[in-house]
């Protein structure tokens, strides 16, 4: 069980190399949910080509965020909200944290409702039943395996992400060859090309969907890597590790949806489930476990992180059990998602796209002081409201809510009525308002991640110079004190 919660990892902790971030970025990403995403850009209407470009870029770019994020991993080896609050400030880090927070919880909810009707769906095709009592049964199971690994914490996960990632793998590529007779490539070339806001909304859609979804995680991995490890090291194999699988399964699932309508289709209302249309019985098992196996393998890092941010917002609990209450909230969620509602694709559109505008905001305004930082974080002030980074720093905290405010008018959810509101700034900058071509651009996504990032490096050079310049605030013999939600002594 691990025993570290928010605190600095002590330097006898620190071990490994930077090419073992691979297997827990690649493990968590391998995931067959990557097939559907080439179901998710055609249906932006645009054309194989311009799906793939705008794919390739969205993965590639979003997950360089996490990369360039997780430096700050090694830097100051603590979780990524920890390290946030250099930014904002020991308290004013709260409303990032409590941000991150929902969006890890979002993410668990989602993948783990998905390995729930995928699962559903395999019974129900090799006639073993695939109703309430199927799906019921699904989710216990993979709701033990991802809380389980949540609570006891980081060697576990870092197994289990080894293990997934070679059987995934595997049991993908067989996926790959079994699927690939129902590729037409006449049929994918002829599909019509779409507009460019078409495609920059696909675009965005992935980068959301990919990197801007782990950028408020990607340093709590790196922070158990000897501080002397090269930064450039760390954001290559995250970024590596963490867009190779994707990248390749986005061209296969483009491949595979833009051959037929009817699997198209499907694959909104079943992301995972309706990949089993095209398969032969016989491997509909090992389907199954693939699908699992890589959503947990994505769900088990949420939930690790998810919990940290709860205690990053100020939540007074062991890591332990702060992943535990995640794992309820998930539990509930699912139970929502599964049995309840009626349109996961619209649900889904919304809630990246929504909870995408604040999480790109913080990781332009944390870019830009991983950016400006040239000396590892002082550790002892990073928990301490008086110390050199403050308690509310208010102006990256008006620049996040600011550039919040500007991305939700820039961006639309036609799919889910309950966001109607956002778009408010399309008419009046004469983009055609919440009806017009760039509508479905999501220009807020961008606009957001600019603004945090461009105003943060234009005015906290100062700042970052004077707090890296002060004594540090360490106790004389190097040690930190240990911080609320650890059990370490």
């Amino acid at each position: 069980m691990e025993s570290n919660g928010l605190d600095v990892i002590a330097e006898s902790e620190r071990k490994g190399r930077a090419a073992q971030l691979f297997w827990p970025w690649f493990g968590s990403n391998v995931s067959v949910l990557g097939l559907s995403y080439g179901s998710f850009a055609l249906g932006f209407g645009i054309g194989f080509w311009q799906a793939l470009a705008a794919g390739i870029a969205g993965i590639v770019f979003s997950f360089l965020l996490c990369g360039c994020v997780a430096v700050a991993g090694k830097r100051g080896s603590a979780p990524t909200m920890v390290l946030s609050r250099a930014a904002f400030g020991v308290r004013g880090n709260r409303l990032p944290s409590a941000v991150s927070w929902v969006l890890t919880v979002g993410w668990e909810t989602v993948l783990v409702t998905l390995a729930t009707l995928a699962t559903a769906t395999v019974f129900d095709r090799l006639g073993w039943g695939g109703g309430t009592g199927t799906k019921a049964a699904a989710l216990v199971v993979v709701a033990v395996l991802t809380v389980l690994a949540g609570v006891v914490g980081f060697d576990l996960i870092m197994r289990m992400q080894t293990a997934i990632t070679v059987v995934t793998a595997v049991l993908t590529a067989v996926y790959i060859v079994l699927a690939a007779d129902e590729i037409h490539w006449e049929t994918v070339r002829a599909l019509p090309a779409g507009s460019a806001q078409d495609v920059i909304g696909a675009l965005v859609f992935l980068m959301t969907g990919f990197g801007l979804g782990w950028v408020n995680a990607a340093a709590d991995y790196a922070r158990y890597l000897p501080r002397r490890t090269p930064g450039r090291a760390v954001a290559g194999w995250t970024t590596f590790g963490a867009s190779a699988a994707p990248v390749a399964l986005l061209v296969f699932g483009l491949l595979l949806a833009g051959s037929s309508e009817k699997l198209n289709a499907a694959v909104a209302a079943d992301p995972i489930g309706a990949l089993t249309s095209v398969l032969p019985s016989w491997f509909l098992v090992p389907f199954a476990l693939v699908a699992v196996l890589g959503l947990v393998g994505g769900a088990v890092l949420d939930i690790y992180s998810s919990g940290l941010a709860l205690l990053a917002v100020g939540v007074r609990v062991p890591r332990p059990v702060a992943a535990a209450l995640d794992g309820v909230l998930m539990i509930a969620g699912t139970v929502c998602i599964v049995f309840l509602s009626q349109d996961f694709l619209g649900s889904f559109t919304g809630f990246l796209t929504t909870l995408g505008v604040p999480v790109a905001g913080w990781c332009g305004v944390m870019l830009a002081d991983v950016a400006l930082r040239s000396r590892p974080y002082d550790d002892a002030d990073l928990f301490a409201p008086a110390g050199r980074y403050g308690d509310v720093r208010w102006l990256p905290v008006a620049v996040l809510g600011g550039a919040t405010a500007v991305g939700w008018g820039l961006v639309t959810n036609a799919a889910a009525g309950w966001l109607s509101w956002q778009g408010y700034l399309l008419g009046p900058l004469g983009l055609g308002g919440t009806s017009g071509r760039w509508a479905t651009a999501n220009l807020g996504v961008l606009a957001t991640l600019a603004l945090g990032f461009a105003v943060t490096l234009a005015t906290q050079r100062g700042r970052v110079r004077a707090q890296e310049a002060a004594a540090s605030s360490a106790d004389a013999d190097g040690e930190t004190t240990p911080a609320p939600g650890s059990t370490r002594r």
